[in-house]
């Protein structure tokens, strides 16, 4: 093991580039699988099964999917600029 990037910041190795990424489409996607996930709890609690804490933990989830693509909206361009 080398000390010497410990030691000296100057002898490490340069960082790899940051990957440009678009957190829109994982946001949303997600939103999306969380919302087929509160659709079948539904039917479940419909159907007279005990799922409404699932029900609960769905719509959580479609809020806080939301939430970040509203987050994605307004700080795209500092994320994106990053992978340039």
């Amino acid at each position: 093991m080398k000390l010497a990037p410990i030691i000296d910041p100057g002898a490490r190795k340069p960082g790899p580039k940051p990957a440009q990424v678009d957190l829109h489409r994982v946001f949303f996607l997600g939103t999306a699988l969380w919302l087929v996930a509160a659709i079948v709890c539904l039917i479940l609690v419909l159907c007279g099964i005990n799922a409404v804490k699932s029900l609960i933990v769905c719509v959580a989830g479609m809020i806080i999917g939301v939430l970040l693509l509203t987050w994605e909206h307004f700080n795209r361009w500092y994320y994106r600029r990053l992978g340039k």
